[in-house]
């Protein structure tokens, strides 16, 4: 019963967010994977996960999960819908203290089940001027633990001018998404070495950092 619901919900919400941002996704020459692997996004906004989601292939989009937070997304009976049903996340305690398992192994099971994963390794939203926020942790984490899962980066652009923080109703402007070319991490490589790395992966498909270079 519930699938009768959570299809048309979930058609409605990629048709609203492609319709206020105008959403453009940019591919790698590679094409992306087929199989299950991690999206690891910028984080500036709480749509960021949405368009991501939103401009992917449909039969990818069916096997993708974004990892967002519990306590949000279990406040209330319609966020729980949504959250859970729509979006099929990995629902993950922020608070160590009320978590009842391993997030790293959670998300590791999922991606096992043959799921994507949706990840912001900045771990909160960049409500700074600089244009990334350093990796915490947890993409190093997933990635030893998974050392033969392709991890994507994906530079999401303009959306947090669409919704800008205190906002309700989204501001209609042009959006990109893009995703680079997929990254391992490598045999007995750092964390600091990994997370740069990635960082910088990631930080190469800004517009802004792609147009100073050239």
């Amino acid at each position: 019963m519930k699938a009768l619901i959570t299809r048309p919900v979930a058609t409605m919400i990629v048709v609203f967010a492609r319709a206020m941002t105008a959403v453009r996704a940019i591919w790698p020459e590679s094409g992306l994977p087929k199989q299950p692997c991690i999206y690891f996004a910028n984080h500036s906004s709480h749509g960021d996960f949405i368009l991501v989601w939103a401009v992917l292939p449909p039969w990818i989009r069916s096997r993708t999960r974004p990892v967002a937070g519990a306590e949000y997304w279990l406040a209330t009976k319609l966020k729980r819908f949504i959250g859970q049903d729509v979006f099929n996340a990995v629902l993950i305690e922020r608070d160590k203290d009320k978590r009842t398992g391993d997030p790293i192994v959670r998300m590791a099971e999922a991606l096992d089940g043959g799921s994507s994963l949706i990840l912001f390794p900045e771990g909160t939203r960049n409500e700074t001027e600089e244009p990334l926020l350093p990796f915490r942790s947890g993409l190093f984490n997933l990635a030893t633990l998974r050392p033969e899962i392709d991890l994507v980066p994906v530079w999401i652009d303009n959306l947090n001018r669409v919704m800008p923080k205190g906002e309700i109703v989204p501001i209609p402007l042009i959006c990109t998404v893009t995703f680079g070319s997929a990254i391992r991490i490598l045999p007995y490589e750092s964390r600091e070495a990994f997370l740069e790395r990635s960082r910088a992966a990631l930080l190469a498909l800004s517009p802004k950092v792609a147009g100073a270079a050239a």
